[in-house]
């Protein structure tokens, strides 16, 4: 089944009631995007936004943490409503250990790399992920355009996903709309992440609609 998260870092920040209303009826996950500086050249915003969300959210929340030490946030962005949390392969020491600390509090567990990160130094972490994040771009700054060769990184993802016999959804994030969303699909992902496509749009369910195909 193909999931629609909206990037709540492209909501309307004056009026965030209405659009976490908005990715309630018509989506499928909220994707927050959580950035501390030092990791990307960005800062977003940190566990109150989350939680406010949280409090009114009746979709899953989708926290991807763009820190460094990530092991040192994960219980207390679980704390604040998170359902789901994905952090950087190269953010920690021990990915492996990092995973196994988001399962055992009850959620699912991502990892993410950048489009300059091959995709098989995460071979050996997806028997202890939940789910895969690939940036289509460089995470830190929304509005990039998106970069081709990810069809090709989803493919062979999804190839050794399935000669390792896992059942894991492989989730894009970066200048995803209407335009990729079924060649996205097709290649592969099942989760896609959009934030300016969705939320500046004229009709923004309309735009949810259509990238499910």
């Amino acid at each position: 089944m193909i999931q629609i998260a909206p990037s709540m870092l492209a909501a309307d920040f004056l009026h965030l009631e209405k659009d976490v209303k908005l990715v309630n009826e018509y989506a499928d996950i909220f994707h927050l995007d959580i950035m501390d500086g030092t990791f990307v050249p960005n800062i977003s915003y940190g566990f109150p936004v989350v939680e406010a969300i949280s409090s009114i959210a009746v979709k899953p929340l989708d926290v991807h943490l763009m820190i460094v030490n990530p092991e040192k946030y994960v219980e207390r962005f679980a704390k604040v409503g998170a359902s789901m949390i994905s952090f950087h392969l190269n953010a920690t020491e021990d990915p492996a250990a990092v995973l196994r600390d988001i399962r055992s509090l009850g959620v699912k567990a991502g990892l993410v790399i950048n489009p300059d990160i091959p995709v098989e130094s995460l071979y050996p972490y997806l028997k202890d992920a939940d789910f895969i994040l690939l940036m289509s771009v460089f995470a830190g700054f929304g509005g990039q355009k998106f970069i081709e060769d990810t069809y090709m990184r989803i493919r062979t993802l999804r190839e050794e996903i399935a000669r390792q016999g896992l059942d894991l959804p492989i989730e894009v994030d970066g200048g995803v709309g209407p335009a990729n969303a079924k060649a996205l699909i097709e290649a592969g992902a099942e989760i896609l992440v959009a934030g300016s496509a969705v939320f500046k749009a004229e009709d923004p369910g309309a735009v949810i609609a259509a990238m499910r195909g």
